[in-house]
């Protein structure tokens, strides 16, 4: 006997447990070794990481996606791994040595502290892989591969030494986001814009050999002691003279040019800007442009680095201001703001001091203000790999899914800039480069290669040191698709499952992850990583408005799971993905699916007390009740809905479909409508209808089981302890067969039920429209009814007045005075009122609610027609207001529909 309740709690680890005994998701089964193979590889998730309801959403999809295919009898790997996160992990097990005053990084070595680091990944790390499994994510879990394992890692030293040798990795000096806490370049994912309020600080130059002055505004003074060049704009009429002439640097004395650039735009400020091409990375472009000096006046911490600094210091005249200017070195960045600032006014040159509201980079994890910063990094020539990447995707080799997003993707690669992948950190893959005395480079695979390749060059064995350096995370996630497949060794995983099948990510990773990807798969493998690329949108509040900690609006999809379990979390996710669109996300909708989950535990329980069971050699086809006949063609229907929205990714359509049918078709519908028959006398009716009831709860078990894979199993384990034994490959629903989405149709039986269900909506519709007491018993005439309606309302006239709550069903030629007609399939039928409802005082009130509707619709369309609301409107308030909208149209137009029942009424 089921128990009363359906309890996720006490279901979903004892349902894990089955699939693992099961081996259920393990890739390569015996039993499919002639399956076509299906590949998703998983966004590998930071080794420090928690889930989130990005994470919540994204793995949601690609298990709706891997049961799915399971079920139609592929071979799917699902391939898990987590990546090492450089920064995140470092910082981490840097604050756990701070909080237990142990010594600090520096102070341990090298080798100790990474020791360290893995002690930690070892003991505390991975929790979110727990956390995935709660989820109810599919994968293989005994194929786990992580970043920095053994094979991933000779990978990246692999790649990394092969593209270098083939000329497509090198060293260079460029600006490069610097964070001075952590003191090491990242990549712009991990900055953070913030809007903050500062100011323009507007200051005179001299102008060299005239009495005239050039006004420049900035937002950080300090930078100016690097200033190269003063930029304007070429057809700037009030500089074009000064154009090819110089300024006297203020402070410094260094003498610097006046160039003509596009990049000064003539109605920002004075028109002119200062270029310090070693601080910015707008000005390091125009340095390049016009061949100007680099000079860096920061150290690692953003300190003012210029007491002996050559580059500073060249060609500079000896002056009182210039010795007051060196007082500055070793000055914060800030602090040294504001001598600079000072030192500016008190020689007259501050012009102005204006506020200004920008933005400025942060690094997300330290909160530091980012530097662009000169130094010499490894860099990947990513110009030349992007060129295959962007005809694969423009050649339909691999398709965006939305396709909008292949246009964020070809921007980014035709304007794409050389990749930095050294990062200033102990923790990842060490760059195999290793310097000789004369500092030439020696890039091999191990210390014994690069000794070998040293002693070549130089003709005797030399002392190397190995650059400290390590490589961005992103260079190991590049290789992902074929990485953990066991590249660079010719693995049968890797002939039998790349190309991988289809990605599931989100974005904000399309720069990042997805064409670097594609990059290295096509220079390393010379085929496409996947075919599709499924960008989802953001999980979003209820409102709109983008989670942060900050606003304090963060949902956590763990204590969802707690409350509501994994499938109504789940399930809510799914049948909101619709593509190209956030997902506004509220604990109401999570609860609304909970619901869901109990209204089918309900139903199933129901059919279990009524004794529906499977029945061996079971055929649809040959189902004789037209009810059941209905319910039948409606379910195949649902499968061929579901099946239709999964294949093109349209995972609320899918999600939808299978609601609409157990919630409305069967729950509502199918078992109310089949109570008289089971209630009744034994008997071939009552057999098919119990078996055909059992059959659609298989089905619905599967169609339902890629979105709330722990209920589904649960029932497809109860469903198959009654009746006969279930095949050996259908005992776990997991591994079971997806039904067929046979075109069963059962028109006459469609005709009919649809008839009766039409009817009672149209019926409850027009009772709640016009206001009739909810207890109330009023009579229904069919106005000049065909023979096959008679005869329907004949046959379910008991049926009729339970479910409308109607005291007679009657004939007539006319519909009768005062009554409210509705049509249903063509037929209209006619609700008597008099007596029930005072017509004139509910046109009255209809007609009040219909104009203060129209008042709201009125100001609502005042405020979106407003072009001051909606530049300063944040976009969720613009969406609100749209749905608000949209609302009171919906709610209006079925005031006038009532409105018009009732005039004719009379």
């Amino acid at each position: 006997m089921m128990d009363k309740t359906f309890d996720p709690t006490s279901v979903e680890d004892r349902i894990a447990g089955l699939w693992d005994r099961a081996q259920a998701f393990k890739a390569g089964r015996p039993d499919r070794a002639g399956a076509e193979p299906y590949c998703i590889v998983i966004p590998p998730p930071n080794v420090t990481g928690s889930l989130h309801m990005g994470h919540a959403l994204n793995n949601t999809l690609q298990d709706v996606l891997c049961r799915f295919e399971r079920m139609r009898g592929r071979d799917v790997l699902w391939q898990p791994g987590m990546d090492h996160a450089g920064i995140a992990t470092q910082m981490v097990v840097e604050r756990q040595l701070a909080e237990r005053q142990q010594p600090d990084r520096r102070a341990m070595g090298r080798e100790a502290f990474l020791a360290r680091v893995w002690e930690w990944k070892a003991e505390s790390g991975g929790a979110i892989k727990g956390q995935l499994q709660r989820l109810g994510a599919s994968c293989d879990w005994s194929r786990e591969r992580f970043t920095m394992d053994e094979g991933l890692s000779r990978a990246v030293l692999e790649v990394f030494v092969r593209l270098y040798k083939d000329g497509l990795i090198y060293r260079d000096k460029r600006l490069v986001n610097w964070d001075p806490k952590f003191q090491t370049a990242i990549s712009d994912l991990e900055v953070e814009q913030k809007e903050v309020k500062g100011n323009l600080w507007h200051f005179r130059y001299a102008v060299e050999g005239s009495d005239r002055t050039i006004t420049v505004a900035t937002t950080r003074p300090e930078t100016m002691l690097g200033d190269t060049a003063v930029a304007v704009h070429p057809d700037d009429e009030r500089y074009r003279d000064l154009v090819g002439k110089t300024v006297v640097l203020p402070l410094v004395g260094r003498r610097i040019p006046i160039v003509a650039d596009e990049y000064s735009d003539p109605e920002k400020g004075s028109g002119a800007v200062k270029i310090t091409p070693a601080h910015d990375f707008n000005d390091f472009e125009v340095g390049r442009r016009h061949g100007l000096r680099l000079i860096n006046v920061f150290d690692a911490e953003a300190k003012l680095d210029i007491a002996g600094n050559e580059a500073f210091l060249d060609g500079l005249p000896a002056s009182g201001d210039l010795d007051e200017v060196l007082t500055l070195h070793g000055l914060d960045r800030f602090a040294a703001r504001k001598r600079v600032i000072a030192m500016m006014e008190a020689r007259g040159l501050l012009d102005l001091i204006e506020p200004n509201v920008h933005t400025v980079p942060h690094g997300d994890r330290s909160g530091e203000v980012i530097e662009p910063w000169l130094t010499d990094q490894w860099y990947v020539d990513a110009k030349t790999l992007a060129q295959p990447a962007l005809a694969a995707v423009r050649e339909g080799k691999t398709r965006f899914v939305p396709r909008n997003w292949e246009k964020t993707y070809f921007d980014w690669l035709e304007n794409i800039e050389p990749w930095c992948v050294s990062r200033q950190l102990w923790w990842g893959h060490q760059i195999p480069a290793w310097y000789g005395p004369d500092n030439t480079v020696f890039v091999e695979k191990s210390a014994e290669e690069a000794a070998a390749a040293a002693r070549a060059h130089y003709g005797r064995d030399v002392e190397l040191r190995r650059d400290e350096d390590v490589l961005d995370t992103w260079f190991s996630s590049a290789l992902w698709p074929f990485s953990t497949l066991g590249w660079p060794d010719r693995t049968p995983e890797l002939a039998r499952y790349y190309p991988t099948d289809v990605l599931v990510t989100g974005f904000d990773i399309i720069f990042f992850w997805v064409a670097r990807m594609m990059m290295m798969g096509l220079h390393f493998m010379e085929e496409i990583p996947f075919h599709t690329v499924y960008i989802h949108a953001l999980v979003r509040d209820e409102k709109g408005a983008k989670m942060s900690k900050s606003k304090g609006n963060v949902i956590d999809p763990l204590q969802l799971i707690d409350t509501y379990g994994a499938d109504a979390l789940r399930f809510t996710l799914a049948a909101m993905a619709a593509q190209g669109r956030d997902i506004k996300l509220s604990t109401q909708r999570v609860e609304g699916y909970r619901n869901f989950a109990t209204k089918l535990w309900n139903a199933a329980r129901f059919a279990e007390m009524n004794g529906c069971e499977r029945s061996e050699g079971f055929d649809p086809s040959a189902v004789g009740e037209k009810l059941n006949r209905w319910a039948l063609s409606e379910y195949a229907r649902a499968v061929r809905e579901v099946t239709a929205g999964i294949e093109a990714y349209r995972f609320n359509d899918a999600a939808n479909a299978a609601y609409r049918f157990v919630w409305n078709v069967f729950c509502d519908w199918y078992l109310e409508l089949a109570k008289p028959i089971l209630m009744g006398e034994d008997g071939p009716a009552k057999a098919e209808t119990r078996a055909s009831i059992a059959h659609v709860i298989d089905g619905v078990c599967k169609i339902l089981h890629p979105f709330m894979p722990f209920l589904t199993e649960e029932l497809w384990a109860i469903k198959g302890a009654a009746g006969p034994l279930r095949p050996e490959a259908e005992r776990v629903l997991a591994l079971s067969a997806w039904p067929e989405a046979a075109d069963f149709s059962a028109p006459e039986a469609e005709e009919e039920i649809g008839w009766l269900i039409d009817l009672v909506t149209e019926i409850r519709s027009a009772r709640s429209e016009t206001n009739v007491p909810a207890g109330a018993q009023i009579p229904l005439v069919l106005v000049s009814a065909s023979g096959p309606t008679r005869e329907r309302a004949l046959s379910w006239g008991d049926m009729l007045k339970r479910l409308a709550r109607l005291s007679d069903v009657a004939f007539a030629d006319a519909a009768p005075a005062q009554s409210v007609q509705v049509v249903a399939r063509g037929e209209v039928a006619a609700l008597p009122l008099a007596g029930v409802v005072d017509l004139d005082a509910e046109k009255q009130r209809l007609a009040k609610e219909l104009d203060r509707i129209a008042a709201d619709v009125r100001k609502v369309e005042s405020k979106l027609g407003n072009a001051d609301f909606m530049a300063r409107a944040p976009e969720e308030v613009v969406e609100e207001q749209r749905e608000r909208l949209a609302d009171s149209q919906a709610r209006a137009a079925k005031i006038r529909d009532a409105l018009a029942r009732l005039s004719k009424a009379g």
